[in-house]
């Protein structure tokens, strides 16, 4: 790890301190989430990242027009409008798959943004949609694909069911991930989160409502520990 007085692990930008410290304590760089930032605040924390590391920069939540002031500041960068990721610089294959599962459409702005999120830092995605609870056949006739990948990222709203039903049906991990998709007693994702974590499938991991960019680090992080195991 960087620091001292002269590499202090942080560069002062006045309305932020970037942490350039990151990709060596943690394996990738800072990840900068767009809202609340002015364009010209993001491109400012995207140099610095770009200048301090080597992997992959990214800024979650970013709509077309902050996405277009970014780039023309920043080039070499990619926006995917479904996701609202930027990516500069995407990590090259890891060799490691993974399973993005959602139950219904609605959920497609989440899953967008867990696979986007998963191939920028070096994960093979196979996106697996409209496969929710309520048509049960639907996901019996994608259970060997879902089985073939080495983790899955399973997306639910409404009753939030679907990944203990997938994680009763693998042996892969599964990351769950609540959706605020539904009507009135769903509350926002409360409901498919309190499910999720009350699944009576031991092991299943629960990040926050929404929360693609969550799951796709953590199925990172399986993907890191597996790849440093093997290099032992």
């Amino acid at each position: 790890m960087t620091g001292g007085p002269s590499d202090p692990g942080f560069t002062d930008l006045g309305f932020a301190r970037p942490d350039t410290d990151r990709e060596a304590r943690s394996g990738l760089p800072e990840v900068v989430y767009g809202p609340g930032k002015a364009p010209g605040q993001v491109a400012a924390v995207v140099t610095t990242l770009l200048a301090a590391n080597s992997g992959p920069v990214l800024v979650t939540r970013v709509g077309p027009d902050t996405a277009r002031e970014v780039l023309a500041a920043v080039p070499g960068g990619h926006h995917d409008p479904d996701a609202r990721l930027l990516v500069w610089r995407p990590a090259a294959p890891l060799g490691f798959r993974l399973a993005v599962v959602s139950a219904g459409t609605s959920d497609g702005p989440v899953a967008a943004e867990a696979a986007a999120v998963a191939t920028a830092v070096g994960l093979t995605v196979d996106a697996v949609a409209d496969v929710g609870v309520a048509g049960l056949h639907r996901l019996l006739a994608v259970r060997e694909r879902i089985e073939s990948a080495h983790a899955v990222v399973c997306i639910a709203g409404m009753e939030g069911a679907l990944p203990s039903v997938v994680a009763g049906l693998v042996s892969r991990p599964v990351v769950a991930v609540p959706t605020s998709v539904g009507y009135g007693a769903a509350l926002e994702g409360v409901t498919a989160l309190l499910a999720m974590l009350t699944s009576c499938a031991a092991g299943v991991t629960v990040v926050n409502i929404d929360s693609g960019f969550g799951a796709a680090m953590a199925a990172h992080r399986l993907a890191a520990a597996v790849s440093r195991g093997t290099d032992r």
